[in-house]
């Protein structure tokens, strides 16, 4: 038995504080290549012309797909127990948006 699993065969998943009061985030942008997908998750503020990345994910390609169709299945039982949720129409994000080079 390895020492990160218990009796039963679950992983034992340890959350620290900072950790679990987690970080918002109203806009994600995701990119890939063929080994890996990345997921930054940005706050952006109304009237504020710049916006920082909040954290950023980097998954498998097999990892991204899982999480896809958990967060669905999750929607799905979201939904099911308190409504459809409305999925309102966003401004486009401008071109100039993300990290910029410096001199």
């Amino acid at each position: 038995m390895e020492e990160n699993q218990n009796k039963e065969g679950q992983l034992n998943i340890e959350l620290d504080q900072e950790i679990a009061e987690g970080t918002y985030s109203n806009l994600a942008i995701i990119n890939h290549s063929m080994s890996e997908f990345i997921v930054d998750f940005i706050n952006i503020m109304p009237g504020v012309p710049k916006a920082k990345v909040k954290s950023r994910i980097i998954l498998t390609p097999q990892h991204a797909k899982r999480l896809t169709k958990a967060l669905s299945d999750n929607v799905r039982k979201f939904e099911q127990a308190h409504g459809e949720i409305k999925d309102y129409e966003q401004p486009p994000i401008p071109m100039n948006f993300g990290p910029t080079g410096k001199a």
